[in-house]
């Protein structure tokens, strides 16, 4: 039996795609951890920053020393096929809405095989592997409606398709009976999910929510990232939706600049007055409702002033979660053909903005010392990790058993965490 090692970078739904091409291949081969005893190895890969896009070339030069079948996945191969083609002629490729053809590249050994192209699969309806046995990444959709002028993955992904609710709804269930109980409905824009086959044109997630939240059994399920763009339409539905003790107080909603000129050249469809209306909104819901957001620094002609917009934002709104990106360009944007900023201004900017966070983050982690409640065990690697409703990470001492709840106080905290007695 042959045996298999994956290597995967990037998003949820990145690692997603990994459990599912396990699932696929682990009646036939076996999958295995250590890198130098695989006989095929199969990396999936991440382009949306150009240090993770590097990151990936140097692996797939090492790969090339190593003497092993390799399959190329992920992201990549839909934006660079001819050049990985041309660097590596030996390697297959898969494409991210092809997954469900692994084990015809697989087989293919040792010949090489290519499959690309923007398909239409149900993902949820395809075996896994669960990484955590946990935890259940259920994707929802492929795919975007954005047409944003600094993104490359959407040449991978391509447009939106959302898979049925009943799909969704039937893994899910299939999840919980397995013993999953943390659920995370990804993809690369929740709000979006349903738009596609919605005759009012109207984002569905409210109703999958509803419908997920509505399974028999104790689990928590995370939302994953949204646009506010398709938020704004079903504000009211969607806050509605997240009033369930199953799903955590937690929303990912990148704003990505404080400045409106600088979200209208990003081709971003909102405002910030619309990402401060739905934070609004879902805070007077639900007051210790954790935040999370992304920026970019430094894209191309922000002013110091824009830039400063983005900052005077961040301290009005206090994330409890801030992801910060430096502008990198990607190949085939528009971005990358506007004036850039200095790279030396966009690490400044970067850093300052970092400050700021961090600064922010302690003070609220503070805020949680003496809060006392049930907290599920989700991660027990380096440390013991429970999350509460509002999905903060709480460090714990002591043997705890994956998937188990307990009552819990916190009693310190650090930027990062908080930690239980």
């Amino acid at each position: 039996m042959k045996k298999i090692y994956f290597e995967t970078y990037g998003c949820s739904a990145s690692f997603s795609n990994a459990e599912i091409m396990k699932g696929i291949l682990k009646k036939n081969y076996l999958i295995i951890e250590n890198l130098e005893d695989a006989d095929v190895i199969i990396i999936n890969t991440c382009i949306v920053k150009s240090p993770t896009e590097t990151k990936m070339w140097r692996r797939l030069k090492y790969f090339s020393t190593l003497n092993k079948f390799v399959v190329v996945a992920g992201c990549m191969p839909e934006v660079y096929s001819k050049r990985i083609q041309e660097k590596h002629p030996s390697f297959s490729l898969l494409g991210p809405r092809n997954i469900d053809k692994i084990k015809e590249v697989v087989d293919a050994f040792p010949n090489k095989k290519v499959i690309l192209g923007k398909r239409n699969i149900v993902k949820s309806e395809l075996p896994k592997f669960r990484r955590n046995k946990i935890i259940d990444i259920e994707q929802i959709s492929d795919g975007c409606l954005g047409n944003c002028s600094y993104c490359s993955v959407k040449f991978a992904k391509g447009r939106l398709y959302s898979y049925p609710i009943e799909s969704v709804v039937t893994s899910v269930e299939k999840a919980v009976a397995e013993g999953c109980r943390e659920i995370w409905l990804t993809s690369q824009d929740n709000s979006a999910y349903g738009i596609d086959f919605s005759q009012s044109g109207r984002s569905k997630l409210p109703q999958l929510i509803r419908k997920v939240a509505g399974i028999n059994g104790k689990f928590f399920v995370r939302i994953g990232m949204m646009n506010p763009e398709h938020i704004i339409p079903v504000l009211d539905e969607l806050v509605d939706a997240f009033d369930s003790d199953k799903v955590f107080k937690f929303i990912h909603i990148p704003v990505q600049s404080g400045n409106n000129r600088v979200l209208s050249v990003m081709k971003r469809h909102y405002t910030v007055e619309d990402f401060e209306e739905i934070v609004k909104a879902f805070r007077q819901r639900f007051p210790r409702i954790s935040v999370s957001t992304d920026i970019i620094c430094g894209f191309p002609t922000e002013t110091e002033e824009e830039f400063e917009d983005t900052l005077k934002l961040i301290k009005e709104v206090k994330p409890a979660v801030l992801n910060i990106s430096r502008y990198w360009a990607r190949p085939m944007t528009e971005a990358s053909k506007l004036k850039q900023v200095d790279g030396k201004e966009i690490k400044r900017r970067s850093k300052k903005a970092t400050e700021l966070f961090e600064d922010i983050a302690k003070s609220e982690n503070e805020k949680w010392i003496n809060w006392t409640g049930e907290v599920l065990i989700d991660e027990a690697s380096p440390h013991i990790i429970g999350r509460n409703y509002a999905y903060k990470p709480i460090v714990l001492r002591g043997e705890y058993k994956l998937g188990t709840w307990t009552k819990v106080k916190v009693k310190s905290s650090t930027t990062y965490n908080l930690i239980a007695e």
